[in-house]
């Protein structure tokens, strides 16, 4: 009797990563003149300048000639080195393994996974001024972030881990115990609203007996009446979201599907290819239709 072999594994990249030219480098998409304005933008310039790259960019070799690359995650990194005048940088290469899905690469950093990446820091003995230096913020910010989670309960953590949530709604959601928590992080949730403001409206519209005993407040300029007519109001929304979640329900599966399927065409390491070199902005648009789901 003879056994069958399994074939072997094809690796997602090749065994060693590689110096290249940044000229040698095609992004897949320009980095406009707003996100190198933006905040992350910066925090990464000055990361980079503190202690380097420390995540390398993912490039592909070209069907074509093989001294060419495109660029696949890191066109923020490259684009700061390329301003710096950086002539190289070092990166993995990815091979034509179909199931690389090239678009899961790029994310943002949601804040509960940037205060896990700062805990592990100063774990392994990062200073504090360091880490601030890295991210291009003051010091104060770092320890806001490091106690990110203090009075927090985990469920409304694990609700709350991958979104991109500001650092002060987790100050206004301490005020409520845990059980309330989990209702506001799945209030933010389903209307897509993680402002300050709207955290603050939640916490206003909570019965006394939901808030933290010692950490109760009258919310400036309301009463009694007015309170109980939020609670009411808050009710009353309650009822017309599930309304509207049922009738939205149908509408959103299909928008599911279609991203869906442009996901896995961009998880096709040669259709991204073939896309790249004839039908640039075609491709351009498919990763922004995935980058909105991500973002969802």
């Amino acid at each position: 009797m003879t056994s069958r072999r399994n074939p072997p594994l094809k690796l997602g990249f090749e065994e060693s990563s590689l110096r290249i030219a940044i000229d040698a480098i095609s992004p897949l998409r320009e980095v406009s003149a707003a996100v190198r304005k933006s905040v992350k933008y910066a925090q990464i310039a000055a990361s980079i300048s503190e202690v380097g790259i420390i995540e390398p960019p993912v490039v592909a070799r070209d069907a074509l000639d093989q001294n060419i690359y495109h660029l696949l995650d890191g066109h923020l990194r490259v684009d700061i080195l390329r301003d710096r005048g950086e002539k190289e940088v070092v990166c993995l290469v990815a091979t034509d393994d179909e199931a690389f899905t090239y678009n899961k690469r790029i994310s943002r950093i949601a804040i509960i996974q940037e205060h896990k990446m700062i805990l592990n820091a100063i774990k392994k003995g990062v200073p504090e001024e360091r880490l601030a230096r890295a991210l291009n913020v003051n010091i104060a910010n770092i320890r806001m972030k490091r106690n990110l989670l203090v009075g927090i309960c985990p469920e409304a953590v694990d609700l709350l881990k991958d979104r991109h949530v500001p650092l002060a709604v987790f100050t206004e959601l301490r005020f409520l115990k845990p059980m309330r928590q989990i209702e506001a992080a799945q209030a933010m949730i389903t209307m897509n609203r993680f402002s300050i403001s709207y955290a603050k409206s939640l916490v206003a519209a909570t019965p006394a007996d939901q808030l933290v005993e010692g950490k109760r407040r009258q919310p400036r300029g309301l009463t009694e009446d007015q309170i109980a007519i939020m609670h009411r109001e808050s009710e009353n929304l309650d009822r017309e979201l599930r309304a509207v979640e049922e009738r939205y329900s149908a509408d959103n599966l299909d928008l599911v599907l279609a991203v869906g399927y442009v996901s896995r065409l961009l998880g096709n390491a040669q259709v991204v290819r073939y896309l790249a070199q004839h039908y640039g902005d075609i491709l351009s648009e498919f990763q922004k239709i995935a980058d909105l789901q991500k973002a969802a």
